[in-house]
């Protein structure tokens, strides 16, 4: 399962109402260490799709909502289990890293 795009118009559908936990990976493209683990986190997703969704949101593009979640450093990484910020991870990590928090919190 790949990686789904998420704005502010969509993200209290596809992540506050989602029936399983959403793991929000918060981006911009001038981020370095951003496009570093974006493909770990498709990785991820394809190991981990049928128990988490991995979500991306492009901050420039869409700045309510990380308003709204005081997002300060990306990249950013939230999950949300229930329509809840559960976890927060900031900063890149190497896949095992990433993939081993993510099992820990879901």
């Amino acid at each position: 399962m790949a990686t789904i795009n998420v704005t502010d118009e969509n993200f209290k559908t596809d992540v506050l109402e989602s029936d399983k936990p959403v793991l929000v990976d918060f981006w911009a493209d001038w981020c370095g260490p951003c496009k570093m683990i974006a493909p770990a986190l498709e990785e991820i997703s394809d190991e981990l799709g049928e128990q988490v969704t991995i979500a991306k949101m492009d901050i420039m593009e869409n700045t309510g909502t990380p308003a709204e979640m005081g997002v300060q450093s990306i990249p950013l990484m939230v999950l949300f289990k229930n329509g809840e910020a559960v976890a927060r991870k900031v900063g890149a990590a190497p896949k095992s890293q990433l993939k081993e928090w993510l099992e820990s919190e879901i």
